[in-house]
């Protein structure tokens, strides 16, 4: 089976700090790889170089056996090359970064709408007609309300962040990540923002999202959950992959002393 994702040597730097040094890894269609690690080992900064919202120093990312970012050679990828890339990669966020002036259903569609017009014009050499308008709206809104169904708030599509909580926030998110239909969909500490009783209804999405054959790269401190999602564990420390394997293999029987150094301060034991 080839690979959906494959990353070599990806190396970040800010300055003279080198967060990133050398990281390696593939990840299989419909396989959750749980990143796992203490604060400032590289997982956010890696969740960012894969979704272009930084540009790795060295390394290739390769999606579907295609290359789209390689580091180095002089050329430096436009902003419609960026745009193009992070439509592989859906991105969930700590802190929900929900529009604030929009109701919840317009924030799930306001992306996708702008994509499809856009690409309405690019391939039909026009604007599109208002019926034409009207049909994409309407599918693209007929798939945010299944978005809604699925991640169970379909009562609040006229909503406002404001009126949300967390945990409801945090599902918006998601299925707003879903609608640009990711090849792989990332999670940055989906529940660190949340209160420990909301926490559990954003990881019942994931693993349900995981029952439908999602691709996914889940960055979380939630150790148990990890361990139950995942098909691949990562751990991470100081910007390299200290340890890799299934979950049995990681959470089980590390190799690694800092795996298990880590792994005992979590409470998590084979």
């Amino acid at each position: 089976m080839n690979p959906i994702l494959e990353v070599k040597n990806i190396r970040k730097s800010f300055g003279n700090n080198e967060v990133l040094r050398g990281i390696n890894f593939t990840l299989n269609q419909g396989d959750v790889l749980v990143i796992i690690g203490s604060s400032g080992s590289g997982k956010t900064t890696l969740l960012r170089c894969l979704n272009f919202l930084e540009e790795a120093n060295e390394g290739t990312i390769s999606v579907g056996g295609k290359v789209i970012y390689q580091a180095g050679g002089g050329k430096k990828m436009t902003d419609a090359e960026i745009r193009q890339n992070r439509l592989h990669f859906g991105l969930v966020f700590q802190s929900f970064n929900l529009f604030p002036q929009y109701n919840v259903l317009r924030n799930i569609t306001l992306a996708p709408e702008m994509l499809e017009l856009d690409k309405f014009k690019a391939e039909k050499g026009k604007k599109p007609s208002l019926a034409d308008k009207k049909r994409i709206t309407d599918e693209i809104e007929m798939h945010a309300k299944d978005l809604l169904t699925k991640v169970g708030l379909a009562d609040k599509m006229d909503s406002y962040p404001f009126q949300l909580s967390g945990g409801q926030s945090q599902r918006v998110a998601i299925a707003r990540a879903l609608a640009l239909a990711p090849d792989i969909l990332c999670f940055d500490e989906p529940t660190s923002a949340l209160d420990p009783e909301l926490t559990g209804e954003v990881l019942k999405v994931i693993r349900e999202l995981k029952n439908d054959n999602r691709t996914m790269i889940v960055v979380t401190h939630e150790m148990e959950f990890a361990r139950g999602v995942a098909d691949k564990v990562i751990y991470m420390a100081d910007g390299v992959i200290e340890e890799q394997g299934t979950p049995e293999e990681v959470f089980g029987n590390p190799q690694s002393p800092k795996t298990r150094a880590f792994l005992s301060k979590s409470a998590i034991k084979g």
